[in-house]
């Protein structure tokens, strides 16, 4: 007990001194990200983790520069000159990284695609959630999301989508010749935005198109936009079910024209 009660008494100043130093790039840290965050808000330029990522690493190595000769007796310039000769092989074994990096940075430089935006790249939709400094995150429909390195994304086709295209589901469905289209639209649409009245993006309306003629009828579709948060299959399911009940849809051979009553 003395042991350590001496040896706290001979280290008071540079415990002090290191507890000091953590705090003020603890705080620094969340101060400066909050202001990079309003000043990368006010310049339109997108709001990503990656910048408060290389803002974390700038001040933590400079504190634990700070540091090391007061505290723990090493020299900056010495370890610097170390890190100097080692650089070239720390070079070549982050090489994927760099290129993370500054794909990162060109990404959300160049306003590439920014959080929020719905994209598909190598075959996967979704919202980009977040640009890391390795990596970007993509969330899928289903709640999956996948981890696109960088580099990889920066060289890649890379397509933007609205939430319209997105989200299109068309459902198709058979009236009899001779029906009033109007008053097939009109039913049309009520009982389908009645169906899917929770599962639709708003400000997006619901559509009916007629596509063509058939023996049994005039063919149609019900064009249904989804919310991103639901599947086009429930979607379409739930359209179908409610157009499945309406006796304007031809089932069969026979059955008799819709007219306006």
């Amino acid at each position: 007990m003395d042991v350590i009660t001496e040896w706290l008494q001979q280290h008071t100043g540079r415990i002090i001194l290191l507890v000091i130093v953590m705090a003020v790039a603890m705080i620094a840290t969340r101060v400066l990200a909050r202001i990079t965050n309003e000043v990368l808000e006010r310049a339109s330029i997108p709001n990503a983790s990656i910048f408060a990522n290389i803002l974390r690493v700038i001040i933590w190595a400079a504190a634990i520069t700070i540091v090391l000769q007061p505290v723990f007796g090493v020299n900056p310039t010495t370890l610097l000159a170390a890190l100097g000769v080692g650089g070239v092989a720390i070079s070549l074994g982050m090489q994927d990284t760099i290129a993370n990096i500054i794909s990162g940075f060109g990404l959300m430089l160049g306003k590439v695609i920014q959080p929020g935006d719905l994209v598909r790249i190598q075959g996967t939709t979704g919202v980009v959630k977040d640009i890391t400094w390795r990596q970007t995150v993509i969330l899928e429909r289903g709640g999956n999301q996948m981890v696109i390195p960088n580099s990889v994304l920066n060289t890649s086709s890379l397509e933007k989508l609205t939430q319209a295209s997105e989200g299109y589901v068309p459902v198709p469905f058979t009236v009899a010749a001779g029906s009033d289209l109007k008053e097939v639209e009109r039913r049309a649409l009520d009982v389908v935005n009645k169906a899917t009245e929770s599962m639709r993006l708003e400000n997006v309306p619901t559509l009916v198109k007629f596509t063509g003629f058939t023996p049994y009828g005039i063919t149609a579709e019900v064009q249904v936009y989804a919310r991103f948060d639901v599947f086009p299959s429930t979607a379409a399911d739930a359209a179908a079910r409610a157009l499945a009940g309406a006796d304007f849809i031809e089932q069969h051979a026979g059955a008799g024209p819709i007219t306006t009553e």
